[in-house]
């Protein structure tokens, strides 16, 4: 799928940056904030599909896909706030805001900062509580937490992604995150967005991840949370199901491995994706009326 030129729309920030997202379809608005150097073409099958329903937005963060590149603000808070002023800027209400991994860190960000305001529903996909690790946790509580990085390795990639070979240190790390069940094309078309964010930026924005705690953030939550993840993923099952448990009115779905469950799960089983976050939506409804 190509995105028309018809879907394609840019708004400003307050901080002067020319902010690229799609926006396809009518009803009530799903919101969808790309991973890690991702662009909103990785959501090209939820656009597709979910259009059909639903008003289906997907947002290049700055620096992203068609978004203006500026050697500023790679921070997981300013791109919860640019989310926040998209929203604002299309007078949008009742949303279900959709992240990513480094996407679904933007959406706690977004909670942290703005609550619930303009939201209905958060849908959050393969993002554990914490990365990296605390010495004094337990292994168990590493395992609840899902961190997986000790702070010098936190370090030490950053550092690798920013220096000269920062672009061979992301292919690797992109390749880590492929199943045998992506095609070609989508492997190209991952690491095609990946590489157009520059090397310090890429590195910023792995850092500034990477050191988010969001345990304190899990129990305040109040809308209704739908968790994704998958059985293969990187982001552990084990650490889903803690989350599961500290987020009132939050349903967990599992993708086995023979079903697309890895990193990329939207992309590698789109139906199932979709179906699923439409049954989500529509169960809510049904439980409010």
């Amino acid at each position: 799928m190509v995105f028309s030129k018809h879907d394609s729309y840019y708004f400003k920030t307050s901080d002067n940056v020319n902010l690229h997202y799609i926006d396809k379809g009518q009803g009530q608005a799903i919101v969808m904030i790309p991973s890690w150097t991702m662009s909103a073409v990785q959501y090209r099958y939820q656009v597709e599909g979910l259009s059909l329903k639903y008003r289906t937005i997907a947002l290049d963060m700055r620096g992203h896909g068609e978004s203006e590149f500026v050697d500023f603000g790679y921070k997981v808070y300013r791109f919860a706030k640019d989310v926040h002023e998209l929203l604002v800027h299309l007078s949008l209400d009742k949303v279900v805001l959709l992240g990513h991994a480094v996407g679904a860190t933007i959406v706690y960000c977004y909670w942290d900062l703005f609550g619930l305001d303009r939201l209905d529903k958060l849908v959050l996909v393969d993002k554990s509580a914490a990365t990296v690790i605390n010495a004094k946790w337990t292994i168990e509580e590493k395992a609840q937490y899902g961190a997986i990085l000790d702070p010098k390795s936190a370090i030490d990639i950053r550092n690798q992604l920013a220096g000269e070979e920062g672009e061979k240190y992301k292919r690797i790390f992109v390749h880590s995150l492929f199943s045998e069940t992506l095609s070609n094309e989508q492997r190209v078309s991952i690491l095609a967005a990946s590489m157009r964010v520059p090397n310090k930026e890429s590195a910023t924005l792995f850092y500034s991840n990477a050191h988010q705690d969001w345990r304190d953030l899990l129990p305040r939550i109040t809308v209704p949370t739908l968790l994704i993840v998958g059985r293969a993923s990187l982001v552990s099952v084990a650490s889903h199901q803690w989350l599961h448990q500290q987020i009132k009115n939050s349903q967990l779905v599992i993708f086995e491995k023979e079903e697309g469950g890895n990193h990329f799960s939207f992309i590698e089983n789109p139906k199932k994706f979709n179906r699923v976050v439409d049954d989500f939506i529509q169960e809510q409804k049904e439980e409010e009326r």
